[in-house]
Parts: C-alpha cells; sequence; structure tokens
C-alpha cells in the first residue's frame, strides 16, 4: 500500500512546487472568461512542438468552449478512418451489402453513430489575453473544464504546464503577468494518452465520440499568497457533526496569521437550517497547512436521501487582519450517511433498493457530455419519473453539474474512474488510475449524491485482483464517506463493500436460448435467493436487461449536431427494399411492448428478492453504439417511443411496489388461480395498508375482486400480505385477464396479465379442412380440387436461417457474434379473425413461449410484397427480412394456412398451442376464410427444407 499512498501524496508536493514565491498582496479574485472566438490550427503530423507553434498566430478560428466537431473541424469519414472502440462485426467494410454506405460522400456506419467529422491527433487553440493596469504583476491560473485530453500551454512561448487528467478540470499556473497583451497557447491531443481502453465510455467512438477541444470553463483568475486548496466534509450522523478537512497552502515567504470562519446554511429544503458559525484563530507558516474542525450541525440538522434530499452550503473564510488577506470557499454537502447493512444499503440507517440505470456518457448532438445543470436535471428528473433511484456512470466520471443535479434529486451515484481495460501489470494506467481516482475525490468528494466508487468496468489481467484490492483498502480507509467496490462486473473480492456482478439477471453473455426466459415458460415465484446465498455482502446486479426493441425511424430527423443516425437510414433503406417500411412504426411498437414486459419482470424479479441491494438496467435510453444496441424504453435524448410511459413503468419500479409470486401465466378453467400478493418497502417510512385486488377480462369486466386486511409493512422489507385464490370454471371461453393489486392509501398499484383457456374444445366443422405435416401429392390435389388445407411444416423441415428464440435480440446480433436469439418477438393483428378465439394483443407475451421458442419462422422475401403473416416475426434490422410463423394464401383452386408452429404434437400437454390450432380451423371453416394473394407449388416448395 505505501506504493499508492506516494502516488497520492505526490499530488500536492508536485503542485506546491509549481507555485513561485509571491510577494503577500491583497487577495482579491478577479476571474476572467476566455470563452469566444479563439485561433485554430491542426496539427496532423504532431510537428507543432518542434516548429514553436507556440509563437505563430493560425489563421483559423474556432468557438471555445466547444469542440472540433461543433466547429466543423476535421476529417471526413471514410473507410480507412481510424477509429477509437472495437468493432466486432466488420462487415461493412466488406460485405457488398454495404458498398453504397462506403463511398466517399454518403458514409454510412452500422456499428455506431456517424460522425460529421472526425479527428484524432494534435490541436493547437490560441488566443491574446490582455492583463489590466490595476493588476499588473499578478498571479494567474489558468482553468479548462472538461478538456480532451491532454493539455500543454505556452504563455507568450514559455512552457508553463501540461496535464492529462479526464475527470475533472486542468488547472495550470501561469506565473506573474504584466498589464498589456499575452498570447496564451494550448496544445490540446485527444489521442489515447493512457491505455484507458479504447472501449472506455471517457475517450470512445461508441458513445461520446472522441472528440478533441475544451467544453467547459475556460478562465483565468488571480491568486494570492493564501489558497485554500482543498475543503473535505464528514458528515457524522450520530455526533450531529461535520468534520472539515481543510488544506491550506501559504506561498508566501513568511508566516500569516489569522482566523478561520465557518458557517452552513441549507438552501434547498422548506426547512431551513443553520448552526452557529465557528471561529478558530490559525497561524499559516509557509507551505502546506491541513487542518481539522468539527463543525456542530445543532440537534435540529436536516438529511440527505433520496425523498429528502436536503443540502447545506459551507462557507470557509479566511481571514488575515495584518496583511489584509480575505479568502473565501464555498462547497455543497449533505447530512448523509450510506452504508452497507448485512446484504443491502442503508441510508441514514434506513434500508434502500437501488433502482439504477446506466449513463455512458450518450450526447449525441454535441458528442461530449453537457456541462449546465439544467440538462443533468431534465434527464435525472426522467430517470426519477421512471422509478429509478440510482445512476452508474460506466467507465467514466461526469462533470461537476450532473453531481449538482443528482444532489438536489436525491440520486445515489456510482461513479468510475474513466477506464475499461487491463490493470495490475505494473503499466502505467495504473499509476493514471489511482490520481485519476484522487482526481475524482479531491473534486466531486462533498456532493452527497457520491456514493459508490470503482475502478471502471470490466477489468482484464492476470494481477488485477491485487491492484484493485489495494485499490479499495485505499479508499476504504482514506474516505469513508461511500461504498467501494474494486470494478463493475467482476472481481468478487473479500475487500469489496459489495458485489456489482452479472449473476443476477436474466440473460448471460454467450447463454444464447439456456437462459431462463428462452429455456422454460415464466414463473413469478422465481427470485434470486439461490444466487445471493453465495455472498454475505450486498449484491448490485451488473447490466440487466439489455432487451432490444426494432428502430425507431421518425428518430432520424432528431440528430440534429455532430452525430448522425446513418445507421437508422440503413435500416430504413433495408425495410424499403424489402417492401416494408409501411411497417416499421408497428415493429417498433409491437418490439417495444414485448421489451417493457422482459424488463417488468427482470426488475420485479429483483424486487421480489428478500436482502437483495438492486439492480443497475443497461439501459433506460438506447446505446447508439457497439453494433447499436437499441435497449431502452427511452432514445439517446432521453425521450419515450411511444409504447410505454414513465407511469407505466413506474407501477413496476419504485421505492413502493405491489408484487405477486404468480407460479404461471397460462390456466385450464378446470383450475383454480392462485399466487401470492407480496409488497416491496422501500420508501420512507413503514406504511398501513388495505390491498384491493380485482381480476378484469378484456372488455374491463370485473371476474372477482376482494378486499385483503389492513397490513403493517416495515421499512425496507418485503411483506408476504395474503393469498389470492379464484375458481376459474365460471370462465366459458378463452380469455386474458389482468390482476390488478391496489394498495389503497398510498395508491400505488400494479398489474399482471393471465391466460385462462378452456379445458376441452367442442368444434365440428361445416367444411372439410385438410391438416397435414407432409406435402405430397394428396395435399396438392386436393388443393388443386378447391379443399382447404392447414399445413404444419415439421421442424426438421423449416429452414433454420433464422434461428429459433422467444425473447427479443440482448444487445445486439453484431456485437456478441450472433449470440441467440435473432428476432424480436411477434407482430399479429388480434381482431384478424384467424385469432379470433386467441386471446393475443399485437405483440409478443408469455404465454406465446410454447408456439415460437424452438421454432423457426419462414423466410418470405421471395413471396409477393403483398403477402403480410398473420403471425410475422420481426427480424434482426441488421437483416430485415419478412418473417412469417403463420400466412394464408390461395394455391390452386384451393386456400391454405402455412405455419411453422407445432399445432399437432401433445396438444393436451400444450394449450396455447391447442387454442391457437381451435382458433386457425374455425376461421378456416367461416366465410372469412378467403386468402387474396395466389402462390404456386414451386414458391411453397422453396420454402420446405428437403
Amino acid at each position: 500500500m505505501n506504493h499508492l499512498k506516494t502516488y497520492l501524496n505526490k499530488l500536492g508536493s508536485v503542485l506546491l512546487i509549481v507555485i513561485p514565491i509571491i510577494s503577500c498582496t491583497p487577495d482579491k479574485t478577479n476571474i476572467f472568461d476566455l470563452s469566444g472566438t479563439w485561433k485554430f490550427k491542426m496539427d496532423t503530423m504532431n510537428i507543432g512542438i518542434r516548429q514553436a507553434w507556440f509563437n505563430q498566430e493560425f489563421s483559423e478560428t474556432i468557438q471555445l468552449p466547444g469542440s472540433m466537431a461543433e466547429n466543423g473541424k476535421g476529417f471526413d469519414v471514410s473507410v480507412n478512418t481510424k477509429w477509437t472502440g472495437s468493432i466486432i462485426d466488420k462487415s461493412w467494410y466488406t460485405d457488398e451489402k454495404y458498398a453504397n454506405y462506403r463511398n466517399p460522400g454518403s458514409i454510412k456506419l452500422p456499428f455506431w453513430l456517424t460522425p460529421e467529422k472526425h479527428y484524432v491527433g494534435v490541436a493547437w487553440y490560441s488566443r491574446i489575453i490582455n492583463i489590466p493596469k490595476e493588476l499588473n504583476n499578478h498571479d494567474f491560473v489558468l482553468t479548462l473544464g472538461r478538456a480532451h485530453w491532454q493539455t500543454q500551454v505556452w504563455i507568450d512561448g514559455l512552457d508553463v504546464g501540461m496535464n492529462d487528467q479526464l475527470s475533472t478540470p486542468h488547472e495550470i499556473h501561469l506565473g506573474k503577468l504584466n498589464t498589456g497583451d499575452h498570447n496564451l497557447t494550448i496544445r490540446v491531443d485527444n489521442r489515447m494518452i493512457y491505455n484507458v481502453g479504447v472501449n472506455a465510455h471517457s475517450v470512445s467512438d461508441h458513445t461520446q465520440s472522441n472528440w478533441n477541444g475544451i467544453i467547459g470553463k475556460l478562465e483565468i483568475k488571480t491568486i494570492g499568497p493564501v489558497i485554500i486548496k482543498d475543503v473535505k466534509i464528514f458528515p457524522d450522523l450520530e455526533h450531529s457533526n461535520a468534520k472539515l478537512k481543510i488544506e491550506i497552502w501559504n506561498i508566501a515567504s513568511d508566516s500569516i496569521s489569522g482566523k478561520i470562519q465557518t458557517r452552513a446554511e441549507s438552501f434547498n429544503s422548506e426547512n431551513k437550517h443553520q448552526p452557529k458559525q465557528q471561529i478558530e484563530a490559525i497561524e499559516l507558516p509557509p507551505g502546506i497547512t491541513r487542518l481539522e474542525i468539527d463543525y456542530k450541525m445543532g440537534d435540529e440538522f436536516l438529511t440527505w436521501d433520496e425523498f429528502s434530499p436536503a443540502l447545506y452550503n459551507m462557507t470557509i473564510l479566511f481571514t488575515s487582519r495584518n496583511s489584509g488577506i480575505k479568502i473565501t470557499r464555498e462547497t455543497t454537502f449533505g447530512m448523509r450517511d450510506f452504508v452497507t447493512n448485512g446484504t443491502q444499503f442503508a441510508v441514514n440507517g434506513k434500508t434502500i433498493f437501488l433502482r439504477g440505470t446506466l449513463e455512458c456518457c450518450i450526447f449525441p448532438i454535441t458528442g461530449y457530455p453537457p456541462m449546465d445543470t439544467e440538462t443533468w436535471l431534465k434527464n435525472f428528473k426522467i430517470a426519477r419519473e421512471y422509478g429509478l433511484n440510482h445512476i452508474r456512470f460506466h467507465s467514466w466520471c461526469p462533470p461537476e453539474p450532473a453531481f449538482i443535479a443528482a444532489d438536489q434529486l436525491g440520486i445515489y451515484l456510482q461513479v468510475e474512474c474513466p477506464a475499461w481495460t487491463t490493470i495490475g501489470n505494473g503499466d502505467m494506467i495504473d499509476e493514471f488510475i489511482m490520481y485519476e481516482s484522487q482526481r475524482i475525490v479531491n473534486e466531486y468528494g462533498n456532493h452527497p449524491s457520491f456514493c459508490m466508487f470503482a475502478y471502471g468496468n470490466e477489468p482484464g489481467g492476470d494481477d488485477q485482483v491485487r491492484f484493485l484490492t489495494n485499490f479499495v483498502e485505499y479508499w476504504k480507509g482514506e474516505d469513508p464517506r461511500r461504498v467501494y467496490t474494486g470494478a463493475a462486473g467482476w472481481p468478487v473480492m473479500e475487500v469489496n463493500d459489495y458485489q456489482n456482478i452479472p449473476n443476477p439477471r436474466g440473460h448471460q453473455w454467450g447463454a444464447n436460448l439456456s437462459s431462463r426466459f428462452n429455456r422454460e415458460p415464466l414463473t413469478m415465484e422465481y427470485d434470486y435467493s439461490s444466487i445471493l446465498e453465495s455472498y454475505d455482502k450486498p449484491v448490485v446486479s451488473h447490466e440487466i436487461g439489455q432487451w432490444c426493441v426494432f428502430p425507431d425511424l421518425t428518430e432520424i430527423e432528431k440528430y440534429t449536431g455532430v452525430l448522425k443516425a446513418k445507421n437508422f437510414e440503413i435500416v430504413r433503406d433495408r425495410l424499403e427494399d424489402k417492401g416494408m417500411l409501411h411497417q416499421a412504426e408497428e415493429f417498433l411498437m409491437a418490439s417495444g411492448k414485448w421489451q417493457t414486459k422482459l424488463y417488468k419482470e427482470e426488475i420485479e424479479t429483483a424486487l421480489r428478492t428478500p436482502g437483495f441491494a438492486g439492480f443497475q438496467l443497461l439501459d433506460l435510453h438506447d446505446f447508439p453504439g457497439q453494433g447499436t444496441a437499441l435497449v431502452g424504453v427511452l432514445n439517446p435524448f432521453w425521450e419515450d417511443k411511444g409504447y410505454v410511459t414513465d407511469s407505466e413503468f413506474h407501477q413496476f419500479c419504485s421505492s413502493i411496489v405491489p408484487l405477486v409470486r404468480m407460479p404461471k401465466v397460462v390456466y385450464s378453467n378446470n383450475e383454480s388461480f392462485q399466487c401470492e400478493v407480496v409488497i416491496a418497502n422501500y420508501g420512507p417510512v413503514e406504511i398501513e395498508e388495505t390491498i384491493l385486488w380485482e381480476i378484469l377480462d378484456e372488455e374491463g369486466n370485473i371476474y372477482s375482486s376482494e378486499q385483503i386486511e389492513s397490513q403493517h409493512i416495515p421499512q425496507g422489507k418485503l411483506m408476504e400480505s395474503g393469498r389470492i385464490k379464484v375458481d376459474l370454471q365460471q370462465v366459458k371461453r378463452a380469455t386474458r385477464f389482468t390482476l390488478s393489486v391496489l394498495l389503497d392509501r398510498s395508491k400505488r398499484s400494479n398489474e399482471w396479465t393471465f391466460w385462462v383457456l378452456p379445458d376441452k374444445h367442442i368444434f365440428i366443422p361445416e367444411r372439410e379442412i385438410h391438416t397435414t405435416t407432409e406435402w405430397n401429392d394428396t395435399i396438392e390435389q386436393i388443393l388443386e380440387n378447391g379443399g382447404n388445407v392447414l399445413f404444419s411444416i415439421p421442424k426438421r423441415q423449416v429452414n433454420p436461417e433464422v434461428p429459433p428464440g422467444f425473447t427479443t435480440i440482448f444487445w445486439n446480433t453484431a456485437w456478441t457474434r450472433n449470440q441467440l436469439p435473432h428476432t424480436l418477438g411477434i407482430l399479429c393483428d388480434p381482431k384478424h379473425p384467424a385469432l379470433l378465439h386467441f386471446p393475443t394483443e399485437y405483440h409478443s407475451d408469455w404465454p406465446w413461449f410454447d408456439l415460437v421458442h424452438d421454432v423457426s419462422p419462414l423466410v418470405m422475401d421471395d413471396l409477393p410484397d403483398e403477402l403480410s403473416p398473420i403471425i410475422q416475426g420481426i427480424d434482426d434490422w441488421n437483416k430485415c427480412r419478412k418473417l412469417g410463423f403463420l400466412f394464408e394464401a390461395k394455391l390452386g383452386n384451393g386456400k391454405l394456412i402455412v405455419t411453422t408452429i407445432d399445432l399437432t404434437n401433445e396438444l393436451k400437454q400444450r394449450p396455447v398451442a391447442g387454442q391457437l390450432l381451435h382458433s386457425v380451423l374455425k376461421y378456416m371453416d367461416s366465410e372469412y376464410f378467403d386468402p387474396s394473394i395466389e402462390l404456386n407449388r414451386g414458391q411453397i416448395l422453396a420454402l420446405i427444407k428437403e
């Protein structure tokens, strides 16, 4: 551990050395904003230092703050562009289907958003700064907010310093400046300064883009002989105390006497609170002085959490009467205690449940994170409206405005160093991570929203455990204001405060069809208890969900900035070529409804697991990179896509949620419907609730309802709250029911659908209907003679060009190397007469499992465009094939229904298949059975595998 402390202790001494001793002057800080027009030049050959460009005047101009791309600087994208980011599926470079998208002037990328301009390398920025007469010979410091990446600064041709942090502002001492004009030149290098990993969201083209520029605060300011360099505030709720650790620099040659005044005041709560100010005398010898002050908050102090995020402003004032120095520093903090409590977390003594999503630096308009608080407030408010209380910053640390917004809204943040890479091998990245972690904590550590900290994402390296153990041990000893884990994803380590691992989630990488939802029919009795038995610390599930939806092509016009959705344009072109562009919105809505059901079950599984700490969604909004991962119910602009509202999502994702343990979702009318009601109460207090439940049919008629007597539900607990049992014998036809559970006082409700099917079907067709699993001369003759045929193609004869699968696509097929499934659910018209006796919505639902989980659809691209399947599969948007599970056509003088769904085998054990067969046969026996599209024998035979 000594070498790690050495790394971090270097920081203060190095910064002190670069500031020379200056005479004592009154410390009235003067700040000069440098935003505006700068001179600019690209250094593509990296020759600027050698040729002394810091003494040259550049002919181009650029606006700062901003990026090169925003200013139209850089190069057009081509097949030779060198990207920052892995490309797993490289077919864009070679496949004929992408040939038109590789042409200069019409480049369209499928694997992430296409930038208008691209540049990785060195760029130079310069401008004249004017020092007024009254500040002659003062010392100045330059601040560059969120530069990307390494900066080197010259003033009047003199090299004054370099900075290479990714997560915090660059500060460089300019020295004494005389009255008049001075040439300030900044060299910015956005190449891979340290190997943080090409896929790390701090640098990668997958999300924000690897931009060159300076996007935050740009200013110079005067500094005096005394600097309040650092203030850390450690809340101690038990003793009504806030411990201040203050670091003060005296860069004069003599000691300075004075006093420190500290004063806290709440500023965002209805209940105002202002503890008494405290004053202490202090002597500052030359160099660094570190002092601790126990600031008494009093008995009436306000606490910070997700329900009541009370904030304080702490003002630290140093005054020296003899030297006339008056220095003020302010910082925000909250009185909160975020700790582990067994296998869960507690905030201020109350057990919480983390309901989180990732933020992967996805900002398509600018290509970089926003530097204003308003945007972060807008996005975080949307997250709260969808029931979330937690954000994980995947392999990057946000700027100050994000912390300010999270503080105000009561959001718990997991912050990470800007890395997704190999660590522990003694390379420079190890030292960079330790430096960067110190800078992150120094800059943002007082924010109460900064609750969790990790090295970064999914590390590699044979010695990663040793390095991460040291990382966690150091920070647990250095700063107890938050909890720590080595990394997001892995490894599990004893030293971790919590484990951030992927085990408790519905689908795993490489699982294909062996994961829970694709392996067996749904049971809502399932939870993660058997997985959590192996852990004695909180487990936060890593990147759950990853369920894809079809692209929303109306989004294309929203990309008005530096990144364009050319990947969506490729999809639009494919659909148009296949004659299905008119179905784009239907594909979006059907796949979106199915995606929502998958997220609902994943979230409810987590909530109904006793002792579980929480989850992190990947993602509430879409991830535009890594092959295009359309995993959000929101788009990259944090806008809903039309298939689920925030209030609907909030029903199953909130601090208080009614849940059920339902053994299955398909029942026979000779059974009873039974389930347990469970209430998850992670709200602020214990509650007393009367529980109302009702079962409604598709028309909204109440089949059964009841009230469960008043329940006391403790805070931070799951409560078994009663059993529902309903006889189903009165159900005479196949029906889709909705169970609703309402908490009467808090008005929290949730709902689930289930199907009840007749135990027996009595149906005697009036017409002759031939059912077959074999295409032969006899069937052809029946059709030629005007007969009606239901042809169920056996699985062995279905071309497996599209593999089977039940769920929607996981992440995306391009990045997962074609992991199964390859479809996004089904699309049908519930009003089609073939489905009149089959209770369904227009999209996949859990009862469809038996019908499609082990069945490949037919590829119908060679059939007439006008032929629309009755039950259609929604294809991977990378292919956009017309897929059919069941369609109808004319053939000869007869009428034909073709399906790949097994409607013949073991129907007594497969009630859903039996019900679909019943519905199809009744349709074929009706006057409505009159297909309009005619096919020939060859077209049918082309669908059958020999």
